[in-house]
């Protein structure tokens, strides 16, 4: 089986790039963060061509997720329990399925924009309501991940240049530290290979020429439980889905399971 989670950066936008991907790589299972888009516009038939059924968690222009599975989806939930809210509205950053016998949260981590701001606290806050539900589900047999745009990169290392993110979001102890929590929890970090340089960054900012200069950051992860993690037999970003025109500044993790 393989699964693999992207930041689209807006489906509408990214759709030609999306389905000539889809059907190219031939992914069992996707987890698509940033889909910017009104649950109505989201292109459900289009994909379904393809063979995908989704389970979308969609509310406008901003934020939302879906999981698409061309090997079922069983026990289908939309938003994440617990969940706080930011300024009076629960965002859309969560999705899960059960696909063939897989059991997946696409997940899109609040950005906290500024140490201090209000979107800093959300985002902590968020991050500590993901853990409860990592705790629950972790411990079972069935092979159990989240994947998707945490907001953080686990390391120094997963940064272009850590000295430029003195006191800026991404690289904070307590980020870091949600994500100890979720191993934990239960959950270990599934590492990608790097296919050409040796951090394999996977967001990379459109300006100033940051992905023809490598200026990325390691930022989309995959946290699964022992029975995820003893599946697994490849992992790596697909870099090439990062180049050319109209492309998302985030490329694809791309995870390979027997299961």
């Amino acid at each position: 089986m393989r699964i693999a989670t992207w930041n689209i950066n807006s489906i509408t936008a990214r759709l030609p790039r999306l389905l000539e991907w889809l059907s190219s790589a031939q992914p069992d299972v996707v987890c698509l963060q940033e889909l910017k888009v009104a649950p109505e516009a989201y292109p459900e038939e289009a994909l379904r061509e393809l063979g995908y059924e989704s389970v979308v968690n969609a509310g406008g222009r901003w934020n939302g997720v879906a999981v698409l599975s061309k090997v079922g989806v069983e026990d289908p939930v939309v938003g994440l329990p617990g969940a706080p809210e930011y300024e009076g509205a629960v965002e859309p950053r969560a999705a899960a399925a059960t696909c063939g016998g897989v059991r997946v949260w696409s997940v899109y981590v609040p950005n906290g924009r500024e140490v201090g701001h209000a979107h800093y606290a959300y985002k902590l806050e968020w991050l500590a309501a993901l853990k409860e539900t990592a705790a629950k589900s972790a411990p079972g047999a069935l092979p159990f991940a989240i994947l998707g745009d945490y907001n953080i990169a686990p390391t120094d290392q997963d940064v272009w240049d850590i000295s430029l993110f003195d006191g800026a979001t991404h690289v904070t102890p307590a980020e870091r530290a949600a994500l100890t929590a979720l191993e934990d929890a239960g959950l270990a970090e599934v590492h990608p290979r790097a296919l050409k340089y040796d951090v394999p960054f996977t967001y990379w900012d459109y300006r100033q020429l940051g992905f023809p200069k490598n200026k990325g950051m390691r930022i989309d992860l995959v946290f699964g439980n022992a029975a995820f993690g003893s599946a697994v037999k490849d992992s790596y970003v697909d870099r090439e889905a990062r180049k050319g025109k109209g492309a998302s500044d985030h490329a694809p993790v791309v995870v390979d399971l027997e299961v």
